[in-house]
């Protein structure tokens, strides 16, 4: 991921977060959203399955540890921009929400959609992944030697 350059790194983390978030919540800060330009598709929003690899202790060898549903779709802007989304599990208006932000985030509306969407989920992510940090901290067991004397 380091020889992303900057612009390439912020679209990928601002479409993770889009692809993460509960779809509701997306459907609720979007609806702020004004004059969302009209668009066409390049690809119809459809469900299909992804096979999800592991790896025992993350340098194992790769496994295959089962199949799970994603919807993709790919639109463009009245405007000319071009939006993606693949989100987790069959919600095609998931799908086309995040797709939309997607190619809102390349126009001149970038600032406000970044200020009603992406900031507020960026926001209770990071305060989710904290309760949850905290939740596993407090179950913490820390392990110690104690020096005998001999030699």
């Amino acid at each position: 991921m380091s020889n992303l350059d900057p612009a390439n790194a912020a679209r990928q983390s601002r479409m993770s977060l889009l692809a993460k978030s509960e779809p509701s919540r997306l459907a609720a800060l979007f609806s702020e959203v004004t004059d969302v330009p009209a668009h066409t598709w390049l690809r119809t929003p459809e469900i299909g399955a992804v096979m999800v690899r592991g790896r025992m202790g993350g340098t194992g060898a790769p496994f295959n540890l089962g199949e799970m549903s994603v919807t993709r779709c790919a639109l463009t802007l009245s405007t000319g921009e071009v939006g993606h989304a693949y989100v987790q599990g069959r919600d095609k208006d998931h799908a086309t929400r995040a797709a939309l932000v997607d190619a809102l985030m390349q126009t001149a509306r970038a600032e406000e959609v970044q200020a009603a969407v992406l900031d507020p989920l960026g926001a209770e992510a990071l305060a989710t992944k904290a309760a949850r940090s905290a939740k596993s901290a407090a179950t913490k067991v820390e392990f110690f030697t104690m020096v005998r004397g001999e030699d």
